[in-house]
């Protein structure tokens, strides 16, 4: 974008616009904040702190399919790229299309897929790639502030998304995950990161190895 069509830009978006040129990937999140601030619900990429701890519990070895909800500019990507084995996939999937742009454009792998749709469409998403199943999920999306049913309509289809004995990794600023995962999944492993900004909540659903105990859950 040249300076003077920048320059004929209302206010927001000429600061949406020189965000992203001048900060590279802190550019785009702020603009995707500004864009949309109920979906990505912090102004702050995750620290390390708290992509290690989040990641911590997923036996790597035994991954095929990992998806993330809300992955921004791709603050978990690369560590979890790290780890992912060569033969095994990689979804993000979003709603703001800067970012599936922004991703598209920067992450060259060929095990990283960037989707633009809702987490509440994930059994589609990774049927349409050949998968039943997903193993694991992570999603940093303000769930508590999503409006209506839709943070109970993500935690549903995520359920039946995972393969027995996969989890549901999330997140965020307040402790209202554990009463959206608990209809749904068996157990709900807690942890908490304080060298975040803001202070995080980690949460951990894991589904029953029984599908059927899994359909009835920890209530």
């Amino acid at each position: 974008m040249q300076s003077n069509d920048l320059a004929q830009l209302p206010l927001r978006q000429r600061i949406k616009a020189r965000a992203e040129r001048l900060f590279g990937a802190w550019g785009v999140f702020f603009k995707g904040f500004l864009k949309h601030p109920v979906m990505v619900g912090s102004i702050v990429p995750s620290s390390d702190r708290t992509i290690r701890k989040m990641l911590a519990p997923v036996p790597w070895k035994d991954v095929q399919l990992f998806v993330e909800y809300g992955p921004g500019v791709g603050t978990f990507c690369r560590p979890v790229l790290d780890k992912l084995p060569r033969n095994a996939t990689y979804i993000a999937i979003d709603t703001n299309p800067d970012f599936i742009r922004y991703l598209r454009k920067t992450i060259p792998d060929s095990r990283f897929v960037a989707v633009h749709g809702s987490a509440a469409d994930v059994e589609d998403i990774i049927a349409s790639h050949g998968f039943a199943h997903a193993d694991f999920v992570l999603s940093g999306l303000p769930l508590s502030t999503l409006p209506g049913t839709v943070a109970d309509d993500i935690a549903q289809a995520t359920h039946r998304a995972l393969r027995p004995g996969g989890a549901f990794l999330i997140y965020q600023f307040n402790t209202f995950t554990t009463q959206l995962l608990r209809p749904y999944f068996e157990r709900i492993d807690r942890g908490y990161e304080l060298l975040n900004v803001l202070p995080c909540h980690l949460f951990w659903g894991w589904k029953a190895q029984d599908e059927s105990a899994a359909e009835h859950g920890n209530r």
